[in-house]
Order: C-alpha cells, then sequence, then structure tokens
C-alpha cells in the first residue's frame, strides 16, 4: 500500500480518500495533487514513486511524448460523457493507436525515490494552459492585439496563405497549421530555430480561422517565436520574470540544471484489468482509432511533428523551451497559479493586483468559447478558449466555467472562478489518452463532492 503524505482542509477528506484509491484501483505510480481555494492551499498530497519506471504499484514501460501517436476517442459517440468499466471516470479523448514511442532512459529521479512534496515532473500539454497567460498578459498590458495578424509581428509568418491569420486564430487553434510537411528531428525541435522556420514556411492544410485542430506539437514555435518577437524575451524567461518568480512557483519552462534533481522520470503504464463483473472497457469509435493508425491522416501528422520521438526525460528536452509540451512543474506551482488567474493570493512576493494575474476582462476572454465541435485533429469535439481547452465532454473539468489543460498521459490543471478555486494533479504515470483520464477525474468528483457538502 502507497503511503499517501501531506494535507488536507476539513471538509476535503473525500479528495484524500479519492487520491489514496488511485494507486489501488488505477495503478498509479507517483503523483501530487493541490487544491487552492480563495487563493488559499486547502489540499496538498503527494505519495509513489518519484520514477513511474522505478517500484509502485502496476506495470511501468517506455513513455512516449506528447509527439507520439496519441490519440482521442468518443465512446458511443459521447466523448468522454460515458464510464469506461473499470475506470472512474469520462475517457475523453482517449488513445487510438498501439504505438506511444520510447521515452528513453535518462533523467532526473532514481528508481527507489520516493515522491516528495518537492518533486516536479514534466507536465506535457498542461503546459499550454500556463503559456497561454503571456499573450493574455501581453494584450492586458496592451502591447498585444489579438485581433491583430500574427504576421504583423512576425512578417516571415504570412507565407504559404497564413497573412490572414490573428493572433486569436493561433491561440484558439485555428491557424490550420497542426502539420509539418517536415517534421523535425528532436534536435531541431529544441535550438530554437528550426521549430518557427517550418511553421512559418508551412501551408495551411484548412482555411485559417474557418476550422479547428489541435496542434499539439506546432503549438511550441507558433507560440515562443510571437512572444520573441513582441518582447524580445524567450517565451520561458518571460515566464520565469512576470509569472514564477513573482508568484514564487516551482514551475520553468526551460528547466535549469541546478533544478534537474528534484526532477521525476514519467513513463508509460497500463491501466490495470478491469475486474471481470465489470464487463469489458469501452472502445475507441472506428473513426478515431483509424485516425490515429492512418500514418497520412492529420491526427498522426500532427502528432509526429517532432520524429523520432523526443526523449522526455533527456536533460535537454528539459532545458528546451516547449511551450506545447515541455513544462516542468510541481502541483502546487500549477494549482497556486490557476489560483492566481482568477483571484489574489495572499501570499504573493508581488503588489500587482494583490498576486492577482488576469484582470477581470482577460479572465473573461480566456475561457470565452473562440473554437468548438469536430477537432480536424483529435477527431473528438473539442472547445476552446484562448489558449486554454473549456469544460465540456472531450475535457471535463468542475463545471461550465472551468477552464484550462490537459497533459497527454494524464496530468490535468485548470480554474474554476465560480467555485474559486485552483486545481492541479500531477502525475508520472503515463496512461493512454489526451484528456479525461480516470485518475484526474476521480479526483474532480472528489472535490465537486467536498465544495458542494461545504456549501450545503
Amino acid at each position: 500500500m502507497v503511503d499517501v503524505q501531506g494535507t488536507v482542509a476539513d471538509g476535503f477528506e473525500p479528495v484524500r480518500d479519492a487520491f489514496a484509491a488511485n494507486f489501488a484501483r488505477h495503478g498509479e505510480r507517483g503523483a501530487a495533487f493541490v487544491l487552492y481555494r480563495d487563493g488559499e492551499k486547502v489540499v496538498d498530497l503527494w505519495g509513489g514513486a518519484k520514477a513511474a519506471d522505478g517500484d509502485g504499484p502496476g506495470d511501468a514501460g517506455a513513455s512516449g511524448g506528447d509527439a507520439g501517436a496519441s490519440g482521442g476517442a468518443e465512446a458511443s459517440g459521447n466523448a468522454g460523457a460515458a464510464k469506461a468499466s473499470g475506470d472512474d471516470g469520462a475517457d475523453g479523448a482517449s488513445e487510438g493507436s498501439a504505438d506511444d514511442g520510447a521515452s528513453g532512459a535518462s533523467g532526473g529521479g532514481g528508481g527507489r525515490e520516493p515522491w516528495t512534496q518537492d518533486t516536479a515532473q514534466v507536465v506535457r500539454s498542461v503546459t499550454k494552459g500556463v503559456a497561454a497567460a503571456v499573450p493574455l498578459l501581453l494584450h492586458q498590458r496592451g502591447q498585444l492585439d489579438l485581433d491583430g495578424r500574427v504576421s504583423t509581428y512576425w512578417p516571415e509568418f504570412k507565407a504559404g496563405g497564413k497573412e490572414r491569420v490573428l493572433v486569436r486564430h493561433l491561440l484558439a487553434h485555428r491557424t490550420g497549421v497542426p502539420v509539418l510537411d517536415t517534421p523535425l528531428t528532436p534536435a531541431e525541435a529544441i535550438d530554437g530555430v528550426s521549430g518557427p522556420l517550418a511553421v512559418a514556411a508551412q501551408r495551411p492544410v484548412w482555411e485559417p480561422g474557418t476550422a479547428h485542430g489541435y496542434h499539439a506539437q506546432t503549438y511550441s514555435w507558433l507560440l515562443s517565436e510571437l512572444v520573441r518577437r513582441v518582447t524580445g524575451r524567450t517565451i520561458g524567461r518571460w515566464i520565469a520574470e512576470e509569472i514564477a518568480r513573482p508568484l514564487g512557483l516551482a514551475l520553468w519552462l526551460g528547466l535549469p540544471e541546478e533544478q534537474r534533481g528534484r526532477v521525476g522520470r514519467i513513463a508509460a503504464v497500463e491501466a490495470p484489468a478491469a475486474p471481470a463483473a465489470q464487463g469489458p472497457r469501452l472502445r475507441p469509435k472506428r473513426s478515431v482509432a483509424e485516425a490515429y493508425q492512418n500514418p497520412e491522416s492529420l491526427t498522426r501528422r500532427a502528432f509526429a511533428a517532432i520524429t523520432p520521438l523526443p526523449d522526455e526525460n533527456d536533460p535537454a528536452y528539459l532545458a528546451a523551451e516547449l511551450p506545447a509540451s515541455g513544462g516542468v512543474a510541481t502541483a502546487e506551482a500549477l494549482a497556486r497559479f490557476y489560483a492566481a488567474l482568477i483571484g489574489p493570493l495572499p501570499s504573493a512576493r508581488t503588489a500587482r493586483s494583490g498576486g492577482r494575474l488576469f484582470a477581470p476582462a482577460t479572465l473573461t476572454m480566456a475561457r470565452t468559447e473562440e473554437s468548438a465541435g469536430p477537432d480536424q485533429v483529435l477527431v473528438v469535439g473539442t472547445r476552446f478558449g484562448l489558449g486554454y481547452m473549456l469544460h465540456g465532454p472531450a475535457c471535463p473539468m468542475l463545471g461550465p466555467g472551468s477552464f484550462g489543460h490537459p497533459g497527454r498521459g494524464g496530468s490535468l490543471a485548470f480554474a474554476d472562478p465560480e467555485a474559486r478555486i485552483g486545481f492541479a494533479y500531477v502525475t508520472n504515470g503515463m496512461r493512454r489518452g489526451v484528456t479525461a483520464d480516470p485518475r484526474a477525474q476521480a479526483l474532480v468528483r472528489a472535490v465537486r463532492t467536498s465544495l458542494a457538502a461545504l456549501e450545503a
């Protein structure tokens, strides 16, 4: 049995129970969960092994990045709305391919070392939610026009028919460049030059602004170059100087060498078999499964924009600034970040708005629907605001006003302004699926139960 560490405030005991049950029922390897409410931390839990391929419950294997052949699956036509047998949550955009890729053997945490309160983890596409705050804050400060053309700031980007792409299109996955005709190698993906050149030259696969599709990897180079052109700083440096340091966050886009020892190792893990009495698991809808198996589909090509798959445990990868997938953070940092988006933090080391990041108008823009319906890449229906996934069947969060971002494999972080919470679940055990991981969903339900009881 895993020894769960940490604290919960009165009334949040169901969250501790759900977190512990993830190890017993869902094969959790190592994880942490933190919840902020009204700017104060009310749940802080951690447990398991620092390395997912070390000792711990369940079987672990090689890990694949967000660049892998991950997928989106609808169960019975409703992405994520149905329960999969043996799993306590919606499947959401789940895996349609048997190819996870491999992450390699280099990296931080040791095999038997326990996860501690200070353990940080690469959080894959949860990074997108942190990175999305940068253009929104630049807009809030009058430095970036969301309705301006990307080519106004980045003239080379207009090549190939992209001259009318707006900044808001980029944030809402409407740019039309989720794929690269010539994928980048792992070395090119992190060199800071090849990625921006590639997306600037790429011809869109749909007319920009007319449809949406998840820019799984190309989001890194689209956003990082836009921020560099506007500010003269890399996006990792901007996050460090304007967000992480003022708020005291253990969060990095571009991991410093001196922080490498606190980072755990991710690895792929298989979901435990469902008890026989519960029947078979739901399988991906045929069209979704086929999309992930077809090497010519936008789905496979989007996730293969970096080929071969990068080693996400490699120090060089962790030191790179890939805002689509390469952020490293603790659960505490992510929950605190989302709490700061929606309200003041009494303990923040900044006088600006009492630690609050988003002005009310910016918060409204972040979670106003910009894209909805069939996703050209994930195939299932998805919803996006400006840089953030929104609550819905494909990515269930706490409620209709929630906004945030999942990471392929399991991690999830979001805010809910109506409930006044910042939520962050971080895991090193990468299961198949892009959204609606059953471990994260068990925690969402426990938080909902706790809040309902407290407010009754």
